[in-house]
């Protein structure tokens, strides 16, 4: 029986464990431990479950992911394989509506903006969100040639010089900013868009426009709706999907499915070295040692690049080149007859630009049904990022006070409207940052890793940050590690299915 070592029980790990747990089950030798220094597995999906105070009901509350985007399937897939496909829950989009904070008013995200360019005459004309001049700049995006690469060269520059160069500084700094810098809490001057949103990119080449883009892309859309439309009784397909009990509910079916008695939590592993067999020997945090025939490190970028530096400097030095920021999550609960202001939107971003505190807010009981019992409201703001992580030495108290000043001032919440409960979940350097050259650090790392038999890496620091991304960053390295055995893995072979 070969062992491998798991350093690591964020989504990235468990991912790992579920994937080596499939191999078994197909007959072959293979097993794990997992090692997670927390004292509970999931990483940053947390969710709570919070009694009314009044024992109408419960709040469920996400203090890190509250979704996965619809499109990519690794959830989906690990949902159908662990038995909660059916709890899946789409947004409630007779609701959905976006504000942005622009001079310090609340604009309607226009219809038909796809990332951030619009794809739609009459609401982008008639949008009081940009000047008349930031407009026409936009819409010379439609006549300003294509970027000239050079073959054999990476295409790569900043979300600011991409943006300004094609649609705009108001484009940047009103719209692509909080909708796609916000994604990554990303800073816009450093953001690599090869590494985030290659995509982009590529419209560019294709296209000579993004606006032509977009356009063409949202008319395929369209069409993917006429042609297959939503059977009767069928769950609607939304761009974003969570659980019915929160995110947790997919961290939690994928430890039960992989098998929690191989997991063990609130033990840290200090050293990773080579058996003189060619194996692999993890020193614990208590003294203790753990040997396998192989290891996963599905851990942050900063917890790796020590674990890693004795075995191999070059990764170590690659590793230490991602950098990272901290950030924090704030739910914080309401009677639904106090908050004094329009519950109909599923959130507010607040762009860089307007110098706030609050990064974005969710309303989290209208975006998501059943967060919240009848008659009560859950609100969720962001806070901290690459531009403000000053904030994040406020004590817990001194957070929740700001964001409740926040949400008077941006929001219009009542003044006198008391908060049933609130809950902070800290994320310290949780969020790494894909600056300009992170494509070629990434694939220094799995280049030299690729020499290192038994060895492999995994988690968000390195193709994605989403959920989906972090479950087949896991799954890969088992992949890694076990073809290295001559293991044959079936479902290796099966085409990617679409359970969506």
């Amino acid at each position: 029986m070969r062992r491998i070592i798991i350093v690591g029980g964020g989504v990235a790990g468990l991912g790992a464990a579920y994937k080596v747990t499939r191999a078994k089950s197909e007959g072959h030798d293979v097993e794990f431990t997992l090692l997670e220094k927390d004292k509970r597995l999931g990483g940053k999906i947390q969710t709570e479950m919070v009694p009314d105070p009044s024992e109408k009901g419960r709040f469920i509350v996400d203090g890190g992911p509250d979704c996965f985007l619809t499109e990519k399937p690794a959830c989906h897939r690990i949902a159908k394989l662990t038995g909660i496909f059916d709890d899946e829950l789409p947004t409630d989009d007779s609701r959905k509506r976006t504000w942005i904070l622009s001079r310090g008013r609340l604009h309607e995200m226009p219809d038909g903006v796809m990332m951030f360019a619009p794809t739609k005459f009459v609401p982008f004309a008639t949008t009081h969100l940009f000047s008349w001049p930031g407009k026409i700049r936009m819409a010379m995006d439609l006549f300003i040639p294509r970027k000239k690469v050079s073959p054999g060269k990476i295409n790569d520059e900043t979300l600011e010089s991409f943006v300004v160069r094609r649609m705009g500084r108001e484009c940047l700094d009103r719209l692509a900013e909080p909708l796609v810098g916000g994604v990554h809490a990303s800073d816009p001057k450093q953001m690599s868009l090869a590494a985030t949103f290659p995509r982009l990119l590529e419209m560019e080449q294709n296209y000579g426009s993004l606006l032509k883009a977009f356009i063409a892309v949202r008319r395929k859309v369209e069409e993917m709706r006429r042609k297959y439309p939503v059977k009767p009784g069928e769950k609607p397909r939304t761009f974003f999907t969570s659980f019915v009990n929160g995110m947790q509910q997919l961290t939690d079916s994928m430890a039960n499915a992989a098998g929690r008695e191989r997991m063990r939590t609130g033990i840290s592993v200090s050293t990773l070295q080579r058996t003189p067999r060619g194996g692999w020997r993890a020193l614990l945090s208590d003294g203790s040692s753990i040997d396998g025939d192989a290891v996963v490190v599905a851990t942050e970028s900063w917890t790796a690049e020590p674990l890693l530096r004795p075995l191999d400097v070059a990764i170590a030095d690659a590793l230490a080149a991602i950098p990272t920021s901290s950030s924090a999550t704030l739910s914080i609960a309401f009677n639904e007859n106090e908050v004094g202001f329009n519950l109909n939107a599923f959130g507010v971003l607040c762009p860089l630009i307007e110098g706030r505190a609050l990064m974005a807010a969710t309303y989290s009981s209208t975006k998501w049904p059943g967060r919240a019992p009848i008659g009560r409201i859950l609100l969720r703001g962001f806070v901290g990022g690459p531009h403000n992580q000053e904030i994040l030495k406020r004590s817990d108290e001194e957070l929740v006070q700001t964001v409740l000043a926040e949400f008077r001032d941006i929001l219009g919440l009542n003044p006198f409207a008391k908060p049933l409960f609130s809950r902070v979940f800290r994320w310290h350097l949780g969020m790494p940052q894909y600056t300009v050259g992170h494509v070629k650090r990434v694939e220094l790392i799995e280049d030299r890793s690729a020499g290192i038999p038994g060895l492999a890496l995994a988690g968000g620091c390195y193709r994605g940050v989403g959920v989906p991304n972090c479950i087949e960053s896991g799954e890969r390295a088992v992949s890694k590690i076990i073809s290295e055995w001559g293991i044959d893995l079936a479902e290796d072979h099966v085409e990617e299915k679409r359970y969506y």
